[in-house]
């Protein structure tokens, strides 16, 4: 079996299972993707075909790609990832991209709640060096793998903090809260699919709502003047987390698509 071949084993032309298949392949072959590109006719080794198939196997059980080879891409930056953490997602790009887009003081003090690999801090670190950004997460060896990202990718002035949600942080005000928290409700027949990764990082009761809930009601006292809590959430929440954003008197309330045009990202102002 040939490279070429091996890509053909699982998806369409261009599917996203291609692509994976391709990173599959870098990992096993040790090829970076521009020698990966031109040796489409290279024969893998029994060992190696034996290795690709069996992690083929693994990935249509339910297992996360990253999980194999040990580290997600996620927006400009390659983070480690580990059975501690949930596997970043694209969609979560469209939470960095909201907050970019905000109009925020240049030494803006933002906090991260629930970091997990870091891939939101570390992301907003990389764009805005001038920003003081503190990253928390309840669970230390989730915690422990951020701060692994922070060092390798050279992004050491993030402050991290173990604990739950606000618990973790000393006494501060902030410009920004961001969080991707839990927000599945237990009964969601998605879970199924989700099987491999951390519970305490998907599911939030009150259908998934609980969290998000504990966010936006205790932020009011974390909040400069005009800061900004913005949130991930479900693809059919937007409507309700907009709810608890007015219900808790936050002004300029907004909901963004995700890049399949779900409602996924919700923020609001404390005025």
């Amino acid at each position: 079996m040939n490279i070429a071949e091996a890509l053909a084993v699982r998806g369409e032309i261009d599917s996203y299972e291609r692509q994976e298949n391709a990173w599959l392949l870098e990992f096993i072959l040790k090829l970076n993707p521009l020698e990966f590109k031109f040796r489409a006719a290279q024969n893998l080794t029994v060992e190696q075909q034996q290795a690709y198939l069996q992690a083929i196997q693994r990935i249509e059980n339910g297992e996360p790609l990253a999980y194999i080879i040990g580290s997600q891409p996620f927006w400009t930056l390659d983070l480690k990832v580990t059975r501690d953490t949930l596997v970043p997602r694209p969609d979560t790009e469209v939470l960095v991209e909201t907050v970019l887009a905000l109009s925020l003081p240049a030494n803006a003090n933002i906090v991260d709640l629930g970091t997990g690999t870091g891939a939101i801090a570390l992301s907003l670190a990389s764009e805005k060096p001038d920003w003081n950004i503190s990253a928390t997460d309840i669970y230390l060896p989730t915690l422990d793998v951020a701060r692994e990202n922070a060092v390798l990718h050279d992004l050491n002035r993030v402050n991290f903090f173990c604990g739950a949600w606000f618990n973790a942080l000393p006494k501060q005000k902030f410009d920004l809260i961001v969080s991707n928290p839990p927000y599945i409700d237990a009964e969601d027949e998605h879970m199924l699919d989700l099987r491999s990764e951390p519970e305490r990082a998907l599911v939030a009761g009150n259908k998934g709502l609980a969290d998000i809930e504990v966010i936006i009601s205790q932020g009011i006292d974390w909040l400069n003047d005009q800061g900004w809590i913005v949130l991930e959430h479900g693809y059919d929440q937007g409507a309700a987390v907009q709810a608890i954003f007015q219900k808790s008197g936050y002004s300029h309330i907004k909901t963004i698509k995700d890049y399949a045009g779900n409602d996924r990202v919700t923020l609001g102002q404390w005025i």
